[in-house]
């Protein structure tokens, strides 16, 4: 004989059915209409923002315009807009007043030339700071790129002689297993490192000096960021830097910095208003992760204007 909680329990399809349909007031919520092309909440405007893109569903990107002093909680949501195309999402963001835009005073974001153009247009006022993670990932591509040439050369040679691919190092790397396994530590500061890593970068240095002078490189604009305490400062070391790069694009095999450096300079002007409030674009990746992680906690994407309404109601 059925339990009489058995009797009454829902089907979980029938009980998120019931929640759309009755129980979420979605079906009367304001921005219905074009959620799926964009949703505002003028009310969350503040002095600092930050501007990103992320992937709702499929690949198909948003921009997001949060506020920084809402730290990730409600009212940290200002905008989502579908696309990334500057006059689309400039559109929408204009249809916030004037005066209001106008007491923007910061916004962090990445160094896509359309973040750029929408920070221009729509926050004229505000002073932009390019995002520190984005701008050293750029130098650490390069030093990765000349690992990962290194590691199809090791292979392009083991293939043409199968003998070489049993040669171990003194920890048991073979020479692709080496510069496979070495990925994650050219990202780290040698202080970080663990034991096996630092046993193994000594061999990698050894056998690849050239990648030792691109980790030196690598490190070394880390230090811009980390031991800069002015603008003035900061600019000192950053020449120093170009001028260290310049020298060593004279071999081939550094050239991917000097295209690193090309882009630094291309933005120099956002990357020094880092200095001194050091302010990032931390609490829009802290955002994308959450709605990625309500996405994963729902299941995916099956309707798209609910799951915008859902997040609307947390953090809009």
């Amino acid at each position: 004989m059925k339990s009489i909680a058995n009797t009454y329990c829902l089907h979980p399809s029938t009980f998120a059915k019931q929640y759309k349909n009755n129980l979420s007031n979605f079906h009367n919520w304001d921005q219905k209409e074009h959620s799926e092309n964009w949703i505002l909440f003028s009310n969350n405007f503040g002095r600092r923002l930050s501007i990103d893109e992320t992937s709702l569903s499929n690949g198909e990107l948003y921009t997001i315009i949060t506020n920084k002093a809402a730290k990730g909680k409600k009212g940290c949501l200002v905008a989502m807009i579908k696309g990334t195309k500057s006059s689309v999402v400039s559109d929408v963001l204009q249809k916030i007043p004037l005066q209001e835009r106008l007491k923007v005073e910061e916004i962090t974001l990445d160094m896509s030339n359309s973040m750029d153009w929408i920070a221009r247009i729509c926050f004229p006022q505000a002073r932009q700071v390019s995002d520190r993670f984005h701008v050293q990932q750029l130098v650490s591509g390069a030093l990765q790129e000349m690992r990962i040439t290194l590691r199809w050369k090791a292979i392009e040679d083991e293939n043409e002689n199968k003998a070489l691919g049993k040669i171990e190092y003194e920890n048991g790397d073979t020479k692709k297993q080496l510069l496979a396994r070495s990925r994650h530590m050219l990202f780290k500061p040698s202080s970080k490192w663990t034991v096996s890593q630092e046993r193994r970068s000594k061999i990698l240095f050894r056998e690849f000096p050239q990648l030792k002078e691109g980790y030196k490189l690598s490190m070394l604009f880390r230090c811009f960021y980390e031991y800069s305490q002015t603008a003035t400062e900061a600019g000192e070391k950053l020449r120093c830097w170009y001028e260290k790069v310049r020298i060593k694009s004279k071999r081939k095999e550094f050239r991917s910095f000097l295209t690193a450096a090309n882009s630094i300079k291309c933005h120099q002007a956002t990357i020094m208003n880092y200095f001194p409030k050091r302010s990032t674009n931390a609490s829009a990746e802290s955002f994308n992760a959450k709605v990625k992680g309500f996405r994963s906690l729902v299941r995916g994407v099956t309707d798209k204007k609910f799951f915008l309404f859902r997040i609307s109601k947390i953090y809009g």
